[in-house]
């Protein structure tokens, strides 16, 4: 059983489905390793009954757990947001991506820590302390699903449920060294997921590898009638097989690129271009003009959408209410104790946005780049297939070296908020190790691939085919997951 640490979910799927182990066996092996969770990845754990609650379908995947973000509404089950203005929530509901899971077979091993409301790029705005990464427990796992990327990469799940706004599947992904996807806008409904912005939100998988992040997707996406903007991805998913890049051609925007990115993260993407052309793909050099502006106009737009979205937390309704003195008293006293310090940085920021006499300032002209934005895109892919990036300017930084600086830390997004704004798909990839500038240990580097609205297959196909050439082993990661 000790194997199954190791396995990736099609493999644990696979000895389900022959026999050579139960599902009973399964379950109970990761719930032992998620009690032991010493990344502080996980915000509540299960048990078996819990585990298996609303769990009443079956299907290929059936019997594997998956490890879901603390985003996600879950009948019955703790869901605080990693917000002290939620604690002690129990929905009344599940949000649609998990029920999709449960009807799968599916059971919830536990949810996972974030950034409170999914704010941050490191995981460190959590109301319940920071999730560790398992490479090097001095370092962050990424953010906002960082206890997702942390519980995978460090064993303590076979997969796990993200959420990306802004690249907060990818970018944790990327620290960790796992597969993290974000499908376009639109292929997996949003209901029943908490609201950060609600225009750039979108639910994906954080797996070990390619085949499993295509097996979740697969079960994930779809129409839903609960969610308006949900239309799923025609034709469906499969497991990708391909083996070369034949006849595809990949963008890289080296103007963007060029923009404080460390020494060791540019050589593993060159060099991960390198086996692109191996199997027959064709680098392109290509242009996205107004990307260089996604960073300030993502944080206009989606604090502005925050505000919003937020403000349905008053103590009146759900979660905590610190005071009964007066109505005015009740809300204030309430979001001052229950919000930390950056979801109220990004309320602020929003709500002057959207404010008389600077909408169409700050607001007005965000919407304007996230247009040009979008066109850019549309012109790259009229010209290549994919569009390539690193995922992250860095590789893993220490905890508390952002914190103080948040202009630094938004810049973690540099390379994950275009794709965002645009709404088209992203996956990043493990593409090897690297140093950090100055020297410390080797931490894993993310390869993004981006592609056209709604052409998950393809994008899975091409990172299925590259992954396999660069062939990384995160054993190491593996090893620090346990108290």
């Amino acid at each position: 059983m000790a194997d199954l640490m190791a396995a990736t979910g099609a493999q644990t799927a696979a000895l389900i489905s022959s026999g050579e182990a139960s599902a009973d066996e399964v379950l109970d092996f990761w719930l032992e390793r998620a009690s032991g969770d010493g990344l502080n990845g996980y915000l509540w754990t299960a048990d078996r009954e819990s585990a298996r609650a609303g769990v009443d379908g079956s299907g290929p995947l059936a019997g594997v757990p998956v490890a879901i973000k603390d985003i996600f509404c879950t009948e019955g089950v703790p869901t605080t947001a990693a917000s002290r203005i939620l604690e002690g929530y129990l929905p009344p509901y599940t949000a649609t991506a998990v029920a999709r899971l449960n009807a799968g077979g599916m059971p919830m091993l536990g949810k996972t820590n974030m950034d409170e409301f999914a704010m941050g790029s490191s995981n460190e705005n959590s109301a319940y302390g920071a999730s560790l990464n398992p490479w090097d427990r001095g370092r962050v796992p990424g953010g906002s699903s960082g206890g997702s990327a942390a519980v995978v990469a460090g064993g303590l799940a076979p997969w796990a449920l993200g959420t990306d706004t802004g690249g907060s599947i990818r970018q944790p992904a990327g620290f960790c060294g796992i597969v993290g996807l974000k499908p376009t806008y639109g292929a997996i409904s949003r209901f029943g997921m908490i609201a950060f912005a609600s225009s750039l939100d979108q639910c994906g998988p954080l797996t070990r590898d390619v085949t499993d992040a295509a097996l979740l997707l697969a079960t994930l996406q779809g129409r839903d009638q609960m969610d308006s903007t949900s239309v799923g991805i025609e034709g469906g998913i499969s497991a990708p097989g391909a083996e070369r890049l034949d006849g595809l051609t990949f963008g890289v925007p080296r103007g963007l690129i060029g923009q404080g990115i460390e020494a060791g993260v540019l050589a593993r993407f060159e060099e991960t271009l390198i086996k692109i052309a191996e199997l027959g793909g064709t680098i392109v050099d290509i242009e996205l003009p107004h990307a260089g502006h996604a960073i300030s106009a993502y944080y206009v737009l989606a604090p502005a959408e925050a505000s919003t979205n937020l403000s349905r937390y008053d103590g009146v309704r759900y979660g905590v209410r610190a005071s009964d003195e007066d109505l005015l008293s009740m809300y204030e006293v309430t979001r001052e104790e229950g919000f930390g310090p950056e979801v109220k940085r990004r309320i602020m920021l929003g709500t002057y946005a959207l404010s008389s006499g600077y909408y169409d300032a700050y607001y007005g002209r965000a919407q304007r780049v996230r247009t040009r934005i979008v066109e850019d895109f549309r012109n790259a892919f009229g010209q290549v297939d994919f569009v390539v990036t690193p995922t992250s300017p860095t590789v893993a930084f220490e905890l508390g070296e952002k914190t103080a600086d948040p202009w630094t830390m938004y810049q973690s997004d540099l390379f994950t908020v275009p794709m965002s704004l645009a709404g088209v798909p992203a996956i990043s990839i493990p593409a090897g190790l690297a140093q950090p500038d100055g020297g410390g240990p080797d931490l894993p580097v993310g390869f993004q691939i981006a592609a056209p609205a709604f052409a998950e297959q393809k994008l899975l196909e091409a990172s299925f085919a590259l992954e396999s050439a660069i062939g990384f082993d995160g054993s190491a990661g593996l090893e620090g997951g346990l108290r």
